[in-house]
């Protein structure tokens, strides 16, 4: 199950549950779209990885399978990767 990363690693925008504006890895690390697209060049500085929209989890869910208040958020690292 997704965990849902309330923020963006490289600016630190909220991304709710419900934001249609959050991008992942595989390995899920999280960043806004701006960042994801224009900062990043599409490239996870932490794997390598390309970028997919994060899906959304309904409303419903939350409740038994909340979303991670876990903020992760390393600006220092936010450049495009090697």
């Amino acid at each position: 199950m997704l965990q849902m990363r309330p923020g963006c690693e490289c600016c630190d925008k909220d991304l709710p549950p419900e934001s249609t504006e959050a991008r992942i890895c595989s390995f899920e690390c999280t960043f806004c779209v701006n960042c994801a697209e224009g900062v990043l060049g599409g490239i996870c500085p932490n794997c390598g990885g390309g970028f997919a929209a994060r899906p959304t989890r309904a409303a419903s869910k939350l409740a038994k399978y909340p979303a991670s208040t876990e903020r992760i958020y390393k600006p220092a690292g936010c450049a495009r990767a090697a």
